[in-house]
């Protein structure tokens, strides 16, 4: 049975939040700032894909502020519930994030060369895409706030 915000609500893993101008566009800046780093020629596969992986989290952070949510603590409950949020395309998305969250870990806390070169772009590719995705549910969703 799928999850619901209403669930994810009642057992704590996402909490209401009243978003600012000043934390959206940190958040968008934070968003540029990644995904322009992670396409940087000439760092490794690791380094690219957890870039870019951090990229992700701050769209699906973007996305859940606008509908009115933060995830409490560590990140690694974000994907569903923005998923939710945001819609059935973000939710296709989530399950793969949540494989690339896995990933990023070992990459910061136990190993290098943990992913191929493919792996790191796809995961660009994938942050991009997910950018998009959220940016288009903002402007339909809350006009006045179009990226």
């Amino acid at each position: 049975m799928p999850v619901s915000l209403a669930a994810l609500l009642a057992n704590k893993r996402v909490g209401r939040h009243l978003t600012s101008s000043s934390e959206l566009a940190n958040l968008r800046k934070l968003i540029a700032r990644d995904l322009a780093d992670a396409a940087t020629p000439g760092l490794s596969a690791d380094r690219t894909f957890a870039t870019a992986y951090n990229a992700v989290l701050q769209v699906s952070k973007l996305g859940l502020a606008f509908a009115g949510y933060r995830v409490p603590g560590h990140h690694q409950t974000t994907f569903e519930p923005a998923g939710l949020a945001i819609g059935h395309a973000a939710r296709q998305l989530a399950d793969y994030f949540e494989t690339c969250r896995r990933k990023r870990y070992v990459i910061e806390y136990d190993s290098a060369e943990v992913v191929t070169e493919s792996q790191a772009v796809e995961l660009l590719e994938k942050a991009t895409e997910h950018q998009g995705l959220v940016e288009n549910w903002v402007a339909k969703n809350y006009p006045s706030y179009r990226a």
